[in-house]
């Protein structure tokens, strides 16, 4: 939602401004410009990443116009699975935590939080620790070597799509002086006839560089940020399930396990000990006031 707030008070702020000079909406009218620019973009985004990449780009603006999904809610809701996770296998032993973690779709605990479940990132991640923990004969601290690199090859995977979107929205200034060359050849041509015509073709190529530093600090760079914005958000909940698991590695119980995990929470969605506790032994309330 803040996105689309934020483009339209980008664009509104621009248009009154012309609109407060007299200008005319007509002369910014050019679509030609706007093909040559934006198709130049998305070609050179084309040529200079693969089919995945290019297919997270376009999942991460999705993201970014769809707001964050890590809210205060959401850790209540995973403070509570894992403490029931945790729970689980101090009462049934290893071998039904090993069921949990090898089939999660049809677990236990697992399907009462479809939400955690559709999370694929998060789901292998916790999955796979639990599995060592229950393969037996690896230690705590070889364990968290295994998330760290985990958590590092998931954050460079995740810089690729921004940094390419950043790439492109840094060519837009170059491709609309691209867009106002060709608009300058075209004046060219137009030499010798009216005046008017000349002048509109000067104020169509001159658009195309207006568009193209527009499009980048206006549009595009701002969209990179937020993505970034939000694979952060991601990394931070992927911390939060590594701290949980740390605490369950080294037998600590389930609420203090949960506890530790609480305290690598984000301060603006992190939950008091109160709610956390509300919502882990007064099956969910708090999470449900929370959301």
């Amino acid at each position: 939602m803040f996105p689309i707030i934020g483009l339209v008070i980008c664009l509104g702020a621009i248009a009154a401004g012309y609109m407060m000079e007299h200008g005319n909406f007509r002369v910014l009218m050019q679509p030609a410009e706007l093909v040559i620019i934006f198709g130049a973009a998305v070609g050179t985004l084309v040529i200079a990443n693969p089919p995945a990449t290019l297919i997270k780009i376009g999942k991460g603006l999705v993201g970014v116009f769809g707001g964050s999904t890590f809210t205060k809610a959401l850790y209540l809701e995973s403070l509570k699975m894992l403490y029931e996770l945790f729970a689980l296998s101090r009462k049934a032993g290893m071998a039904k935590l090993e069921e949990e973690v090898d089939n999660p779709s049809k677990g236990v605990v697992f399907t009462k939080h479809p939400k955690f479940v559709q999370n694929h990132h998060a789901l292998q991640f916790l999955c796979d620790t639990l599995r060592m923990v229950v393969t037996g004969g690896v230690e705590p601290m070889e364990i968290d070597t295994m998330m760290e690199i985990d958590l590092e090859v998931h954050h460079n995977e995740a810089a690729k799509p921004i940094d390419a979107l950043n790439t492109m929205a840094d060519a837009l200034p170059g491709l609309g002086i691209v867009a106002c060359v060709l608009g300058v050849v075209l004046t060219m041509g137009a030499l010798g006839g009216p005046k008017e015509a000349i002048g509109e073709k000067v104020a169509a190529a001159l658009v195309g560089t207006f568009l193209g530093i527009l499009l980048c600090y206006g549009v595009f760079g701002p969209l990179a940020v937020a993505m970034g914005k939000n694979s952060e958000a991601e990394s931070e909940y992927l911390g939060f399930l590594r701290m949980a698991s740390l605490g369950f590695i080294k037998n600590l119980s389930p609420i203090m396990a949960i506890e530790l995990a609480r305290r690598a929470i984000p301060h603006e969605v992190r939950p008091s000990f109160q709610e956390m506790e509300g919502t882990c032994r007064g099956g969910g309330a708090v999470a449900s006031k929370a959301a």
